[in-house]
């Protein structure tokens, strides 16, 4: 069930909040706590009943583990075989569901003959199994101490980020969960829920699926072979970048909304990473509980930055990799991960350089530009369906495939078969594509949004106010302005989910 549907908009969320504040009323905040969690089930069980086995197992198998881990931790007994097992189930089970397929088709290609399973990838688990991973660390730690089943299973499937994160901390959550809690007063955070979700909404319908419209095409046409000219894949590469960047801002947007429509806090998970001036900045913004949960325990377990510099460069191209093959079973992802961490290799080792020889400090827009190339780059890897698409893309961006211009533009230049130029050709637009003009604009538009306006998390005060009196007036309050102009954006949101099916969020598929 998609957040971006009509019936989760007009069917499941308007019952879940009924009964939430009824048995909340009526039976205090116990009631709420099973009506959640019920409700919880059923929005993953609604993407198929074969979904819920996977998930279960998990729950229980952490749950009685982690309750192990605490016991044994108060009886001061080692707690390390016990950690790795849970550890290890975890990883078995995301394995086997996410990266079976993926490793049978390699050792095919050495020589063997296996059968791939062909299960289907249960929704969300890459979430779920790091959430829970995280959760026995620290209960091996003492740092989990919370062992209400229901509780537990309400943390582990809140529907708010079960599907697509963020991924939280037991610690953090817990409290929030209990019943004294669930049953105090909420309806004051409700008109800035309600705000939260319809950006959020509008960043995904309005803007995210409108730049995918730049991307898909001639993604799908290198997929096949076809070579785009240097301005569509500009314009792609620059799409995407732009697509992934509302559909997972607006994801996490509507997650914290919907969350605070229960009184429920999840932590911030995106804050303008396109803004950063660094790629280390940019991790630090971008997936922020990913970011956390590979350094708390990934980073600092492998040794951190506490052995040398040399050993530091190792670790981060470790973590990276990871957690490029984290977001995906396929070689694109572990080389997008590991460029990444090759980015901040280069990143810190500048640091250390500039300090060492008092170099000035790049200025922050000539930081910001250099970053957001970057990352833009890396995200062709990150898109395309194969190796051989990315080269192709990555040769367009620069020329060797073409530099296509209008046709009649060609004609009355009396060059009609396009100009030779050596390697780099001029050649005419003939295709359906989007005019040269109009790709263009629409990347000054996205970049307009990315760079110039305040973030939903600032305007909202999930992060500190924005500098500047014009980013101020457009700060969150209570008033009828605010109101109205909500209602437009979510009346346009739902006309165009209501022009044809809605369409899933891109980690959904993480």
């Amino acid at each position: 069930m998609l957040f971006n549907s009509n019936t989760f908009l007009f069917e499941f969320l308007p019952i879940v909040l009924a009964g939430f504040f009824a048995a909340k009323n009526l039976f205090g905040g116990r009631a709420a706590q099973i009506w959640l969690a019920i409700c919880s089930v059923v929005f993953y069980a609604s993407a198929g009943l074969t979904l819920l086995p996977p998930l279960g197992l998990s729950i229980f198998v952490n749950f009685l583990t982690g309750r192990a881990l605490t016991r044994r931790h108060l009886r001061e007994e080692s707690t390390a075989a016990l950690l790795f097992a849970g550890v290890a189930f975890n990883l078995v089970l995301l394995g086997w569901f996410k990266y079976a397929d993926f490793a049978v088709t390699n050792l095919n290609h050495l020589g063997l003959h296996l059968a791939s399973h062909g299960i289907a990838l249960p929704l969300g688990i890459s979430f779920y199994t790091f959430t829970q991973i995280a959760f026995l660390a620290d209960a091996a730690r003492g740092f989990a101490s919370e062992y209400d089943i229901l509780r537990y299973v309400l943390f582990v499937t809140f529907f708010p980020h079960l599907i697509a994160g963020p991924i939280i901390h037991h610690r953090e959550m817990m409290p929030q969960f209990a019943p004294e809690r669930l049953n105090a007063r909420i309806f004051d955070h409700l008109p800035k829920a309600l705000m939260l979700f319809t950006m959020g909404l509008a960043k995904k319908v309005l803007l995210a699926d409108s730049f995918a419209s730049l991307a898909q095409p001639v993604f799908d046409n290198a997929a096949h072979g076809l070579a785009p000219d240097a301005i569509a894949a500009w314009g792609a590469t620059l799409g995407y970048t732009f697509q992934i960047y509302f559909d997972f801002s607006g994801y996490s947007d509507m997650a914290l909304a919907l969350a605070l429509m229960f009184g429920i806090r999840l932590p911030v998970n995106f804050l303008s990473p396109y803004k950063s001036p660094s790629i280390i900045e940019f991790w630090r913004s971008w997936h922020m509980t990913l970011s956390r949960f590979l350094r708390d325990y990934v980073y600092i377990p492998l040794g951190g930055n506490r052995h040398g510099r040399w050993r530091r460069y190792a670790n981060l191209m470790i973590v990276m990799s990871v957690g490029g093959l984290w977001h995906g079973a396929g070689w694109t992802f572990l080389i997008w991960g590991a460029l990444h961490g090759f980015y901040l290799l280069v990143n810190h080792a500048w640091r250390a350089v500039a300090a060492r020889r008092r170099f000035a400090p790049l200025s922050l827009w000539s930081g910001r530009v250099i970053t957001f190339v970057a990352v833009a780059l890396a995200w062709v890897l990150f898109r395309a369906d194969t190796f051989a698409a990315a080269r192709m893309i990555y040769a367009s961006m620069f020329g060797l495939n073409g530099i296509a211009i209008s046709a009649e533009t060609l004609r009355a230049l009396g060059f009609a078969n396009g100009i030779d130029l050596g390697p780099i050709r001029i050649i005419p637009l003939l295709t359906a594509e989007l005019a040269p003009p109009l790709v263009i604009l629409w990347c000054l538009a996205g970049l307009a949004f990315v760079w110039l306006l305040p973030n939903s998390m600032e305007l909202t005060g999930f992060a500190p106010s924005p500098a500047g009196a014009f980013a101020r007036k457009l700060e969150f309050r209570n008033a009828a302005g605010f109101a109205v102009a909500s209602a437009v954006c979510l009346f346009a949101c739902i006309s165009v989910i209501n022009s044809g099916a809605p369409s899933a969020f891109i980690y959904y598929r993480f």
